[in-house]
């Protein structure tokens, strides 16, 4: 990077708040509901759900709405979305797979079943928005997958007919037409599904579902960690600091913090990904880019970025860089990482150089629980009584829904068009121990991104991988 773009990057950083954009209490509107009690003493329900994000949410919601009878005790160890449910772009996308290709490469013959179970999904995500009054800036907007580079527009047209012979729409649009729509001297071409992807403001999807979840009926305890998990003869107990929740069934959506359960952690490596927000852009700046339709975007390389306009017209800009510690180590300090804000700045002005003199209001960081097939994967223990769904890897905020589906599925019995799905009946492939973990993703972070630099090319190493069914990128 010259000098010059670097000076632009640190002027537009300076004077940043280190925080979640949508969780800051100093922004209009971003009205946090007072926390829950912590949980004391025994408490007996039907159905524990233990994970106060987007999956815990929906369990505990769907639940409901199953059986309004059925007592439901939701517990959080935090506050309801303080994770990554209130921390990511607010994508809130119809695919279950991590976008099409990974869906079709692994599934070839049900990927027509796994893309219309995941359109109805986010019918079902827009339905239950409008029914149960939730005001998180829904906008059906889909989304422009922009390539910047030849090498990535070169299977644009593929895609587009595979979803066009699913009954889907999608439209590869040559560089003119796709700076129409948004202008970036960067972009080459573009894929753009109208109708797949819809925006949210996610902090208050989480607020909204658990106003949801409390008028249902649903016990809340938050700022409640389980510490360990013990079989009795009627089911489960789980241990907390201030008491134990007695339940026949348990379903656990804890993401990247997988706590007492412990055989996840061999399937997900914790990493971690950030984000910034501009201030809001005046009316001129808006119509230096376009952006009319208010799409989603992100580009099409290995190491991405993903951005979108914010009900007020600012833009958060993110991705990129994914980085993971040692051990899958998850620490507060390292939700913040200036190296990686100093990156992004640069890239969002050679994105948008019309828009030199904008600010960044907010930087922010957080953790995702990224599995090696990168879409969630689904599982029962304890001899049944506990079903879990983790590993959404970033995409996790409508595959969300279909996951607690699949868990109250299998905590039923239930024998669906979704626990028949290979997808859900599988597992992706362990991650080795340490260090041969950190290692291994190491290699691979570098290989990609010499791959992105070399016209797409991947080497030796990554082609194993592929074969092998592992992958590892932003």
């Amino acid at each position: 990077m010259a000098d010059g773009a670097t000076a632009r990057a640190e002027r537009a950083l300076e004077g940043a708040r280190p925080k979640v954009f949508w969780l800051d209490p100093e922004i209009e509107g971003h009205d946090a509901p007072e926390a829950a009690p912590s949980l004391t003493g025994d408490v007996h329900a039907d159905l524990v759900v233990v994970g106060g994000g987007f999956s815990g949410l929906w369990t505990a919601l769907v639940a409901k709405e199953r059986d309004p009878e059925r007592d439901v005790v939701l517990v959080e160890a935090r506050t309801a979305g303080w994770a990554a449910s209130g921390r990511n772009g607010g994508f809130c996308a119809a695919s279950l797979t991590h976008g099409y290709d990974n869906g079709a490469e692994r599934w070839p013959e049900e990927i027509a079943e796994l893309e219309r179970q995941g359109r109805a999904n986010l019918d079902g995500i827009e339905e239950a928005v409008r029914r149960y009054g939730i005001e998180c800036e829904f906008e059906r907007t889909g989304e422009i997958l922009a390539a910047t580079a030849p090498w990535q527009a070169e299977g644009f047209e593929e895609s587009a007919a595979a979803l066009h012979a699913l009954g889907y729409e999608a439209q590869v649009w040559d560089a003119e037409r796709t700076r129409q729509e948004v202008d970036s001297p960067t972009y080459v071409g573009a894929l753009y599904e109208p109708d797949a992807v819809a925006m949210i403001h996610p902090a208050k999807l989480a607020w909204g579902l658990r106003a949801a979840c409390l008028e249902s009926g649903v016990r809340i305890f938050e700022n409640t960690p389980v510490r360990a998990i013990r079989s009795t003869h009627s089911g489960l107990r789980l241990e907390t600091s201030g008491g134990a929740l007695h339940a026949s069934k348990v379903a656990w959506g804890t993401g990247a913090f997988p706590g007492p359960l412990r055989r996840l952690k061999h399937y997900l490596a914790p990493v971690y990904d950030y984000a910034l927000m501009t201030e809001p852009l005046s009316d001129e700046q808006m119509a230096s880019i376009g952006w009319k339709g208010r799409q989603g975007l992100s580009d099409a390389s290995n190491f991405f970025h993903y951005y979108r306009l914010t009900s007020d017209n600012r833009i958060l800009w993110g991705g990129y860089d994914v980085v993971h510690h040692y051990g899958g180590k998850v620490r507060p300090e390292y939700d913040q990482r200036p190296e990686t804000f100093q990156k992004l700045a640069e890239h969002f002005f050679e994105n948008f150089p019309q828009l030199e003199g904008v600010r960044f209001t907010h930087t922010w960081g957080g953790v995702i629980d990224t599995c090696s097939r990168f879409s969630g994967f689904f599982g029962t223990a304890y001899q049944g009584r506990l079903a879990y769904a983790v590993g959404y890897t970033g995409l996790g905020v409508g595959a969300t829904r279909f996951g607690a589906q699949v868990m109250l599925d299998r905590l039923d019995g239930l024998d669906t068009e979704r626990t028949r799905l290979r997808m859900v009946r599988e597992k992706p492939l362990p991650f080795p121990p340490e260090p041969v973990r950190s290692l291994g993703i190491g290699l691979t972070l570098r290989a990609t991104a010499a791959a992105d630099r070399n016209d797409g090319r991947r080497n030796l190493w990554l082609r194993t991988l592929d074969a092998m069914g592992l992958g590892f990128d932003s």
